[in-house]
Parts: C-alpha cells; sequence; structure tokens
C-alpha cells in the first residue's frame, strides 16, 4: 500500500510540473523569437565586466564585447578583481578604445567578490548609460547580442533583458550534466512566469541588461552586495520595478570548459546551499523531494509490482519527455531523459557536498574565496 501511495504522488507531482508549471519545459521563450523592431534612436550602454584570474577565457569574452555593432554608443568597463595571471593585461592588449581596464579596490567587508566588482564598474560608468550590459568574463556574444537585447527592453519598456547563456557541453561530464542544470533552472524559476508582469523574479547571470534608473531606484547594486546567486536576487529585486524578461539562447556562450565531474559538482555546490537559505530544514526537505520525485519512479517502475510499478513506468516516461525540448536545445542524444533519474542523483550530492562545504567555511568558494562565509 506505502509503495502504491509513494508511486501515485511522484506521477502526481510530474503531472503537475508538466501541465501547470508555466510550460518551464518547452523551452518557447528564446531570444530568437517574437523579435522586435529596432528603436528609433539607440540608447546609451556601458557593459560592466568583473573578471578575477580569467586569463583563459578573458581575451574571447572582452574581444566579443569589443566586435558589437551596436549603432549607438557603447563601452566596457572590466573590474579586475585582484587577478594574478595577466587577465588586465591582456585585456588591454586587445587595443580596442572602447574597453577601459580598471583595477579593482579591495573586497569590502559584506560583499561577494563578483558584486564588489560589478558594484565599483556601475560607479565608474556614471549616470550617463540608460542601459547597463552586466555579463561574466567567459561569456562570449554574437555581434548581435547588445542590439536584440536593447531592441527587446526599449520596445517592451523592460527594466530587465536577461538571456541564459548558453553552457558548455562537450566533454562527457558536461554532456550528462549541463543540459539538466538549465533544466532544473527552469523548474525553479520558469521563464514563462518570470517574464509576466505579475510573475516571479528570476534572471541568468551571464547576460543581464538592466535599465540604470530602475537599478538605482531599487537601492542599486548595494541592495543585493551579499547575494551568493546575485543573478536571481537582482531579478526579485527589479521586478518590483517594472517587468523583466529572461529567455534562452544560443548567440552568448559560455567557453569556460567543465571538462570533469569534479569541476561541475564545484559549479553546483557553490551555491546549492545558498538556494536553500541555508536551512537543514530546506536541505532535508529537498533530498526527500528529490528522492520522490526522481528515484521513486525507476525503482518502482524496475521492482514495483501492480499499479505502483505501473505508476512508476508512468512518471519515469513523463520526466523522460519533459526533458527532451532541452536535450534538442542542446543536440544531446534523447536517451539521455531515460537517465535523468542519476542525473538528479548527482546533484542532490553536490548539494549535500554544498551544505557540508559551508559548515566547514568554505561555502559559496570561487577563486579562493569562501563567499558564503561573508556575513553569514
Amino acid at each position: 500500500m506505502i509503495w502504491t501511495v509513494v508511486a501515485g504522488l511522484s506521477l502526481a507531482i510530474w503531472l503537475v510540473l508538466i501541465f501547470a508549471r508555466h510550460g518551464f519545459w518547452l523551452t518557447r521563450e528564446r531570444d530568437t523569437r517574437d523579435i522586435p523592431v529596432d528603436p528609433t534612436q539607440w540608447p546609451d550602454v556601458v557593459a560592466v565586466v568583473p573578471a578575477r584570474d580569467e586569463a583563459d577565457v578573458i581575451a574571447r569574452s572582452i574581444g566579443s564585447l569589443a566586435a558589437q555593432d551596436y549603432p549607438g554608443r557603447f563601452r566596457i568597463i572590466l573590474m579586475d578583481d585582484s587577478s594574478s595571471d595577466g587577465t588586465a593585461d591582456i585585456a588591454r592588449g586587445l587595443g580596442s578604445d572602447r574597453v577601459a581596464v580598471v583595477r579593482g579596490l579591495p573586497l569590502a567587508p559584506g560583499w561577494t567578490g563578483k558584486l564588489w566588482a560589478v558594484s565599483q564598474g556601475i560607479e565608474r560608468a556614471g549616470s550617463a548609460p540608460t542601459w547597463l550590459w552586466l555579463t561574466d568574463a567567459d561569456i562570449e556574444h554574437a555581434p548581435d547580442t547588445l542590439r536584440t537585447l536593447v531592441a527587446r527592453g526599449e520596445a517592451s519598456g523592460l527594466v530587465l533583458v536577461s538571456l541564459m547563456a548558453k553552457l558548455r557541453a562537450d566533454s562527457f561530464a558536461e554532456r550528462m550534466l549541463i543540459p539538466a542544470f538549465v533544466f532544473f533552472f527552469q523548474m525553479l524559476y520558469p521563464f514563462g512566469l518570470v517574464n509576466r508582469p505579475t510573475g516571479q523574479g528570476g534572471a541568468a547571470g551571464g547576460c543581464m541588461l538592466v535599465r540604470s534608473k530602475a537599478l538605482e531606484a531599487a537601492g542599486g547594486i548595494a541592495a543585493i552586495r551579499d547575494a551568493l546567486i546575485d543573478d536571481c536576487t537582482l531579478g526579485a529585486l527589479l521586478k518590483q520595478q517594472g517587468c523583466i524578461w529572461l529567455g534562452l539562447t544560443d548567440r552568448s556562450r559560455s567557453i569556460r570548459p567543465y571538462d570533469g565531474f569534479g569541476a561541475v559538482a564545484a559549479m553546483i555546490s557553490r551555491s546549492a546551499y545558498a538556494q536553500l537559505r541555508y536551512s537543514p530544514l530546506l536541505l532535508a526537505g529537498t533530498l526527500l523531494g528529490l528522492a520522490l520525485v526522481y528515484a521513486a519512479p525507476p525503482l518502482l517502475a524496475l521492482c514495483g509490482h501492480g499499479p505502483a510499478r505501473f505508476a512508476g513506468i508512468a512518471a519515469w516516461g513523463l520526466m523522460a519527455i519533459a526533458f527532451q525540448p532541452m536535450l534538442a536545445f542542446y543536440r544531446r542524444s534523447p536517451l539521455w531523459g531515460i537517465v535523468l533519474p542519476l542525473i538528479a542523483a548527482f546533484y542532490a550530492g553536490c548539494t549535500l557536498l554544498s551544505a557540508w562545504q559551508h559548515m566547514r567555511g568554505r561555502g559559496g568558494m570561487w577563486k579562493g574565496r569562501a563567499q558564503a562565509a561573508a556575513g553569514r
């Protein structure tokens, strides 16, 4: 009887996710759909790029920004956050008059490193730009990216336009785990809901176009100074100022490699426990929920009997189907949908690792900084 109840609950959850979670799994929100017309006048834009020891990728990322075919005034501020690998010199060596390389101040108490660098870059940008383009140092953009971002923001009067950059999925670990990362993100922050005027706040930190006046009215970057999941925190903050838009893209791409399972685990564990607000109770509930949603269906399908087995098969099939649009977006085999429970188990392990690291004072570790320890 107990297994029939478990199977029924798991199947019911997947039915709700597929039919009542704003179609998160359909990947409908794309920057290539419903393309707005160009504005009559192109506003001023300043890109702010925080960088800490990014010598391997900085030439490609900053080079892609300098090559933007934006018709309006556009400049780039690279905030060098105490790099020791020549990041700043490489950026200067590009020789672009659009790029200003600024050495950041030492990390201020109560701030995460990235947001401290972003805050200094915004201050350096001054009050002139209508838009601030906040983008990461490991993102390479197509030449028309800024045009499409600004056109969408101006046409719809948005305060934030954000793109989920297409992450690398080349190594075996990336092919197995990265599409699921975006799938799980969309489950937590359904793009269709985020894009509704009264919906949920959210954003993707690799590419965010922010209206300057809205950010100032919201209290600036200082309002989220200690946020580890800074993109979604900023999205929620700006949602209070007006409409926002979040979509998928393959014109902005992450060029940071995650060649092994350890590298992916480090990326996930950096912020997983922060998503749970550092709560042991939420951690326990999340792990129990993951077991019910992802582990129970295949176990019941393979080992169960009667109604429990049929419900397990149905739930397993639904999760595999729901994963297909994201797999297609990443051009990965549909067969990965069958092993989504195994992928989810890896993410559950990373969430436990994140909690363990936080308890040891090493939460949010990035380039030698335990950022979750600040202010916690």
